[in-house]
């Protein structure tokens, strides 16, 4: 068993997109930042407003989710494409071309997905469990948070999903959730610590960011161009968020996996 090396796995990342960055930035922006910022522009939020009991937040998010799945699950699944190209780029010694890893990310897609509905499916009795259980003793809002602390040893487990799925060793997202089980065994704890830093330094720049945008595009600009233009600049910094995370998804695959984590330019 590996025992994951948090500032080995951030250096190799590092690493890794400063090597691609001519590259990764507009499969960024095209698998990530586009369908972002569409959701966010086209998308209508929710209905829900304050002063609506238990009964009218549900009808509200039923009729939500009714008039905009399909174009929810369309803009979920182009990042997944995105997050596999990418890990298809970094993982992949023989130096993929652009095209070739696009192409390997629609194939194990499907798999990708599969993994990911498999392990919801299988957390969501826990959850409903614990959030029933402790509910009765608990505040509503307390038992749900409890529950959701005690999926992230779950989540971590399966992480790796893509990165295994973009090697091509595993086809299978059965075989991929195995695997995953068997690459984080002993290193949920410090996984969860390290993408949990990483994931918080991120919230305290994106909020200095755009508490700062907020104030120019006031002052600027007002109504509907304000909102895009803020969209765009949030989408902006979460996409770049996201090539980082991906990063950091395949330098702990390549380490707990015995791989070599010094990559050079990876794309050919």
């Amino acid at each position: 068993m590996t025992t994951l090396d948090s500032s080995t796995a951030w250096s190799s990342a590092t690493r890794m997109v400063a090597a691609n960055r001519d590259v990764l930035a507009p499969i960024a922006g095209v698998f990530f930042f586009l369908p972002g910022l569409i959701g966010a522009i086209f998308v209508p939020a929710p209905a829900v407003q304050s002063g609506m009991n238990e009964a009218q937040m549900i009808d509200a998010m039923q009729s939500y989710y009714a008039g905009s799945l399909p174009l929810l699950i369309l803009l979920s699944l182009i990042p997944m494409a995105g997050m596999l190209t990418m890990l298809v780029a970094m993982i992949d010694a023989s130096r993929p071309t652009i095209g070739e890893a696009i192409r390997r990310s629609f194939r194990a897609l499907p798999a990708y997905f599969a993994g990911q509905l498999l392990v919801a499916l299988a957390l969501t009795p826990a959850v409903l469990l614990i959030v029933g259980l402790l509910g009765a003793v608990l505040p509503a809002a307390l038992a749900v948070a409890i529950a959701m602390a005690v999926l992230l040893w779950p989540v971590m487990r399966t992480m790796l999903i893509g990165p295994i799925l973009a090697s091509g060793r595993e086809r299978s997202p059965i075989a991929a959730i195995r695997e995953s089980m068997r690459l984080t065994r002993g290193n949920s704890g410090r996984m969860l610590a390290f993408i949990g830093l990483a994931g918080f330094l991120f919230l305290v720049v994106y909020g200095l960011v755009m508490m700062v945008v907020g104030v120019v595009l006031v002052l600027v600009s007002g109504g509907e161009p304000q909102r895009v233009l803020a969209e765009a600049i949030s989408g902006v910094l979460i996409a770049a968020a996201y090539t980082y995370f991906v990063a950091i998804l395949a330098a702990i695959h390549e380490q707990l996996a015995g791989r070599d984590t010094t990559p050079a330019s990876t794309f050919g």
